[in-house]
């Protein structure tokens, strides 16, 4: 139960730090023009781009999933996000799932795929924005996992090369097929977390 409650504030205060930036830039720029949460794209996904969202979703999911296999066994022994849930069982579940969707994948997506993509692909349209969102998605990953797990220059390469592909991927779907929303990467986001999560939890990888 504590490790529930302190994911749940943990979450509540990423979430915070996250989305002040882009909050700011709202009041600033595009207050009168829309709702704030419409900005940052967290909005329903149209009725007639639904279908082709869930397709790339599925499509999508199940190759980073199986990436993510290979790279969760390559960071074996390091110690990772989800170190707090290794052994502890189905009992860590529900912390597992407030880590995986809210402390971390909500974030994420407001500040990436929400704020940053969107703000660039007004400027310099959505190829570049997207790419240049990845790079800073894959590089902070490498980053992070380089200085606080400490594994090496090839593995951070590797972290920073499948993060970042992961963050064209689902910036990609958010802007060419769910016309904006954010919700199709931070349910792929999400997912991704939990499963990472669920092998630490029972030990697997």
């Amino acid at each position: 139960m504590s490790l529930f409650i302190s994911k749940i504030i943990s979450s509540i205060i990423e979430i915070m730090l996250f989305a002040l930036i882009p909050f700011i830039w709202w009041l600033v720029t595009a207050k009168k023009k829309m709702p704030f949460l419409q900005w940052i794209g967290l909005k329903k996904v149209e009725k007639e781009n639904r279908a082709g969202a869930i397709k790339f979703i599925v499509c999508t999911t199940i190759p980073f999933f199986l990436l993510s296999i290979f790279f969760l066994s390559m960071l074996k022994g390091t110690e990772t996000a989800t170190a707090d849930f290794a052994g502890q069982g189905i009992i860590a579940f529900p912390a597992v799932l407030v880590y995986a969707f809210f402390n971390t994948a909500f974030p994420e997506e407001i500040f990436f795929r929400g704020f940053l993509l969107k703000r660039l692909k007004n400027k310099i349209g959505f190829g570049i924005a997207n790419v240049i969102q990845s790079i800073l998605f894959g590089g902070l990953h490498g980053v992070m996992f380089f200085s606080l797990a400490g594994i090496g220059i090839i593995k951070t390469i590797v972290v920073s090369v499948f993060t970042g592909a992961t963050a064209w991927t689902m910036g990609y779907i958010n802007e060419e097929k769910a016309n904006g929303s954010i919700l199709p990467s931070w349910i792929m986001h999400g997912i991704s977390n939990t499963a990472s999560a669920v092998f630490s939890m029972f030990s697997i990888i």
